[in-house]
This record gives structure tokens, C-alpha cells and sequence, in this order.
């Protein structure tokens, strides 16, 4: 199978589009109760979401590193999750970018977006990159009172799809539109 070296690939529905997080067992359980993120969550905090469900395994470890023992499956809106595509800067940037020019657009955006190397089931590095998504600000504010659909504890899974006894969630190239994909460098 040839994947291109960045593309969003994600479990999403006409509606809505599954990104994950991972958190403390307080914010994770006030989370899911209210289906929508309240304190202890800081809203003053850059948010990471990850649409990557081995990413996130790789970055939580399995949900065993400290402060991200509960992992989240958060449904939100495709509009709302283009809406923070559209808005986005990279964190770093890129080869021949203009540094002020880039420095200025990262200042001004709501929203960070950085490629990482995909993970396997093993979490091991694959040759191909992943989206993680940071929002700061406006963007925050629209992620917790208006995009949100669902907020679904997974932690309790994690054991059987690590051990093979159950699938990853199902996660195919996403449809971005062309200005998209050039506004976050995906391919």
C-alpha cells in the first residue's frame, strides 16, 4: 500500500470526525459525563487532538504515562474540524518559508498543526507522517461549546486491540478539499 508521505487519515462520518486526547481521570470523567469538556479542562491551555488512534496510543503509551491514563474518542464536526484546518500554522516552519512571514502567521493563528511519524500497533514508526492538531484561543472555545458531538471513554479497550483481540478503529484517507490540503502541507 503506497501512503502519501502526509495525508489526514481518520475515522469520520458525513457529519462528524472521531479525533482522540488523553487525560487525567478527573477532566476525563467530568468529560464524559457532560459530554463536553468543563473544569478541571483549562480552556486557557493549547489542546491537542490527534485523529490518529496509534498516534495517540504512541503518545499516551498504551494510557500508562502520567496525566493520560484515560484516552478520549471525541466526535466533532467536520465544520468545526475544517474550520481549524483552515485556520492553522505549522509549528515549525518549513523548508525556504519566509521565518518573520511565518512567525507572524503563527502568532495570529488559533491553531498549530504538526506532522509526526504514524505509529503501528506496536508503536513503532512508519515512513508516512500524522496530523496533530493544537487549539489555542477561539479555537478552544469553539472545540468545547460548539463542535463536539460525542465524548466517549476508550480506556477500557485499549487491552484487547493492543493484544490483537480487537480492531483499531477503522481510519481512511480524509477528504480534504484542495486549499486545504495546501494550507496544512498535505499531499
Amino acid at each position: 500500500m503506497n501512503v502519501p508521505y502526509r495525508q489526514i487519515r481518520a475515522a469520520y462520518t458525513e457529519e462528524a470526525v472521531t479525533v482522540y486526547q488523553a487525560y487525567d481521570p478527573a477532566i476525563a470523567g467530568r468529560a464524559v459525563a457532560a459530554q463536553r469538556f468543563v473544569p478541571p479542562f483549562k480552556r486557557e491551555r493549547m489542546t491537542w487532538i490527534k485523529p490518529s488512534f496509534h498516534w495517540m496510543m504512541y503518545r499516551s503509551g498504551w494510557a500508562a504515562k502520567p496525566g493520560q491514563t484515560r484516552v478520549l474518542a471525541v466526535e466533532v464536526t467536520r465544520d468545526g474540524f475544517e474550520w481549524a484546518l483552515a485556520r492553522s500554522c505549522p509549528s515549525h516552519p518549513g523548508t525556504g518559508d519566509d521565518h518573520a512571514s511565518w512567525a507572524a502567521r503563527l502568532r495570529d493563528s488559533p491553531v498549530r498543526i504538526q506532522w509526526d511519524p504514524e505509529r503501528d500497533t506496536h508503536l513503532n514508526p512508519l515512513p508516512y507522517r500524522s496530523i496533530q492538531i493544537g487549539l489555542s484561543r477561539e479555537a478552544v472555545d469553539r472545540y468545547v461549546d460548539q463542535w463536539i458531538v460525542s465524548i466517549t471513554d476508550i480506556t477500557d479497550t485499549l487491552g484487547a486491540v493492543r493484544a490483537g483481540a480487537s480492531a483499531p478503529p477503522a481510519e481512511r484517507p480524509y477528504p480534504l478539499p484542495p486549499a486545504l490540503a495546501a494550507v496544512v502541507g498535505a499531499a
